[in-house]
């Protein structure tokens, strides 16, 4: 398998191959060292490698990237015209190939890599997300080339052209656009994690197949783990206080400031943000503006638990909030938080994202509110608090959890794996 991360905190890659391993796949990891140090551990029955490189977080860019993220293609283009003018002449002269002018950066990784995977010879190359299959799709062929038939599976994260750039160019997208487009073509299998990405990525690289979908949903096989503090231990409350949750990134596009602007109105109420940048500028910024809405006090921001805690942790909470904005990749699936969510068996105040809101009204395990709009917000949270308990019997549906198990979804995955080595011994 391949990620160009440091797998740590990536939960997907995680349950991916530690349910690989499970299964009796002979699993190796790479993903990259966050500094110029090799490491290696096991997930499982699944080996990790971290080979030395420079992978960062993709959050942890200051202001700057992140108002330029903000902005539409085309204020970007005028905002950088050198960049448009550049990626215009080697898009019209080389096609999909004006990836290499454009971004040379990614041939770093099939160096770093390149070597390791040959060295390894496997059977299957697991490609997540849309910066392996690349290395994937040139390993593979590498490997027929000296006579060994490799299969390449591409695990499809996100949709590529709703992701905002992850630098300050006007190149970027267009350049990983293309590269996704020469390589995508080369892979055996797609797995992706919706229904609706599933249709749209077939459709955009003419794919024979529609892609198989794996769930973002939690590895609940034990109970998950309890928590060593509680959520109300963390905020200093007690059982009876009416408490929101927010878990997950911090950034501008989760919409966040919905929930401290609402406060004010939601007197009593608490609110928790259990976040992966608790000291950041973004989280800084909105306990910032808590104290000056005189509301600092219901305000509670930490971090992180373990993956196997969330669930339980979240449990503590009267009710769940996903205030996302309105971009492309939070339209068309179910996040990982909802699931998480769910197992918790909270009741859901969500942002009208097609898909969620869409899920929660046929569900009934919670409540749609306009995203960015405080009062009917307000609304939303007023009519959860009023009655929790009505929408906590959504999850007595039989069945309805079990489908949004990693249990579930490693049955999927191992599908996908024995579809292309039916005979391979485990």
């Amino acid at each position: 398998m391949l990620v160009d991360n440091a797998v740590n905190g990536d939960s997907r890659v995680q349950k991916t191959a530690r349910s690989a391993a499970e299964a009796g796949w002979d699993t190796t990891l790479l993903g990259l060292s966050p500094d110029h140090e090799a490491r290696e551990w096991m997930i499982g029955g699944a080996r990790v490698r971290l080979l030395p490189g420079s992978a960062r977080a993709r959050g942890a860019a200051g202001g700057l990237r992140r108002r330029w993220q903000e902005l539409p293609p085309s204020v970007r283009r005028v905002r950088r015209p050198a960049d448009w003018v550049i990626t215009r002449y080697w898009m019209q002269r080389m096609g999909d190939r004006a990836w290499r002018k454009l971004e040379p950066g990614l041939i770093g990784f099939d160096n770093k890599f390149g070597p390791v995977i040959d060295e390894l010879q496997p059977d299957i190359i697991h490609a997540h997300d849309f910066r392996m299959i690349g290395v994937g799709a040139r390993a593979a062929a590498r490997a027929r080339h000296h006579g060994r038939d490799v299969k390449l599976i591409w695990d499809a994260h996100e949709y590529l052209p709703g992701v905002r750039p992850w630098r300050d160019n006007y190149r970027w997208q267009p350049a990983h656009l293309a590269y996704e487009r020469e390589y995508a073509r080369y892979a055996d299998k797609v797995i992706t994690v919706s229904d609706e990405l599933a249709r749209m990525l077939q459709h955009d690289h003419k794919l024979a197949e529609l892609p198989a979908v794996v769930l973002n949903a939690p590895d609940m096989s034990a109970g998950g783990e309890p928590p060593e503090v509680s959520l109300r231990e963390r905020c200093g409350i007690g059982p009876d206080v009416p408490l929101l949750v927010y878990s997950g990134a911090a950034a501008p596009a989760r919409g966040l400031g919905v929930m401290v602007e609402a406060l004010p109105t939601l007197p009593g109420v608490h609110m928790a943000m259990v976040i992966n940048s608790p000291s950041g500028e973004y989280a800084t910024g909105l306990i910032a503006r808590a104290a000056e809405l005189g509301v600092a006090d219901r305000l509670h921001v930490t971090d992180y638990v373990p993956a196997a805690q969330v669930a339980n942790f979240l449990a503590g909470a009267t009710a769940g909030v996903i205030p996302i904005r309105h971009f492309v990749n939070h339209e068309i699936s179910l996040i990982t938080k909802f699931f998480e969510y769910s197992h918790a068996r909270l009741p859901i105040i969500a942002s009208d994202v097609r898909t969620m809101a869409a899920t929660i009204r046929g569900s009934g395990q919670g409540e749609v509110f306009r995203a960015d709009d405080v009062a009917d917000f307000v609304r939303a949270a007023q009519q959860v608090l009023a009655d929790p308990e009505r929408y906590r019997a959504a999850y007595d549906k039989p069945g309805l959890l079990d489908s949004w198990t990693w249990a579930a979804q490693a049955e999927v995955l191992d599908d996908v794996y024995s579809s292309l080595l039916p005979v391979a011994p485990r």
